[in-house]
């Protein structure tokens, strides 16, 4: 079974044979066979050969890189050997139909929004009183869909979401003073836990998409831009709620997160080693998870629910079927 892996360590990473190398500098070695791998997190400094990044690309492996302090710099992704150049015409022809694009990015935040609405009603019926937040949410849903611009959706986007953080004091059981979204620096404990999940999350979508014949640099809802895949932004929205917002919940709760698991310095508030680790497994294991798909009818993995989200964008892009975003029916 292929599983993803995680290096924490300084040191080099090699190829001999079908098998990754590891080494430490105090020599230490490690091996893995090639067939085991789905995917490599880098949250160190090491060495990588050209020889190496090109097993990566013949088994499809995708290798994405963090830095000391957790933040994303960016992913070796193999060359696309899923080639469809009929759905690259289909997919850039939705993107330049701006009509097309905008409904395309509605349903976007149309299905995220929804996600996050559940999210509060589930706390709610545990005695976690937001209702002020639902409400307020319910009523700016309705506009969405009548937005006439990717830049007024975004607006909506952005007040649905503060409606939103301002709950997350009633949900989280630490006291922890969160009024806003703050990005670099994080300022506090839950806006460095935000930053970290989403970009994972981020690179989990994009390698769904290398499992598919999209092309990861034609958006929708955010705008295509070099050395970005900006269609993994667009994806990964529909399921920040279901996967990012509900693990830190989870974590902030049962206090396996912790004002002990952050460092202070000039790049604000970093987790620990200790903590990224954490929140790794944990994240590896909600996406593990298993819910019944009624059409489906079978049970399908967290993971494999935004490979069907991508599936179902496609029948869009080449008018098979339009497009329903991904809503929690649970």
């Amino acid at each position: 079974m292929q599983e993803s892996y995680y290096i924490y360590s300084v040191g080099n990473l090699t190829q001999k044979d079908n098998t990754l190398r590891f080494k430490t500098p105090d020599g230490l070695t490690k091996d893995l066979p090639i067939e085991n791998v789905k995917e490599v997190y880098v949250m160190n400094e090491i060495t990588v050969t050209s020889k190496l990044l090109s097993l990566f690309s013949k088994y499809g492996v995708n290798v994405h890189f963090f830095n000391h302090y957790q933040f994303y710099i960016g992913s070796f992704c193999p060359k696309e050997s899923k080639l469809a150049g009929q759905l690259l015409i289909q997919q850039a022809l939705a993107y330049s139909d701006y009509s097309n694009r905008l409904a395309i990015a509605q349903e976007f935040i149309n299905s995220a929004s929804f996600n996050i609405y559940r999210n509060l009603r589930y706390y709610n019926g545990r005695g976690k009183d937001v209702s002020s937040s639902m409400k307020r949410i319910d009523s700016l849903r309705k506009n969405i869909k009548k937005t006439e611009s990717i830049e007024e959706l975004m607006g909506v986007e952005g007040n649905i979401r503060q409606e939103y953080y301002k709950a997350w004091d009633v949900i989280i059981d630490q006291n922890i003073d969160f009024q806003k979204r703050v990005y670099h620096p994080a300022d506090n404990m839950i806006n460095s836990l935000i930053s970290f999940v989403n970009s994972l999350v981020y690179t989990k979508t994009l390698s769904e998409i290398y499992k598919t014949q999209l092309n990861p640099t034609i958006s929708f809802l955010h705008k295509p831009g070099t050395r970005r895949f900006s269609l993994a932004l667009d994806v990964s929205e529909v399921f920040k709620p279901l996967i990012a917002d509900r693990l830190i919940f989870s974590l902030l709760n049962r206090s396996q997160i912790t004002e002990d698991s952050f460092v202070k310095d000039f790049n604000g508030l970093q987790l620990t080693e200790k903590a990224s680790k954490t929140i790794m497994a944990e994240l590896d294991n909600k996406l593990k998870t298993t819910i019944f798909h009624k059409e489906l009818n079978k049970n399908v993995s967290y993971q494999f629910l935004i490979r069907l989200e991508l599936y179902k964008l496609i029948k869009h892009i080449i008018g098979e079927k339009e497009y329903k975003g991904f809503e929690m029916w649970w």
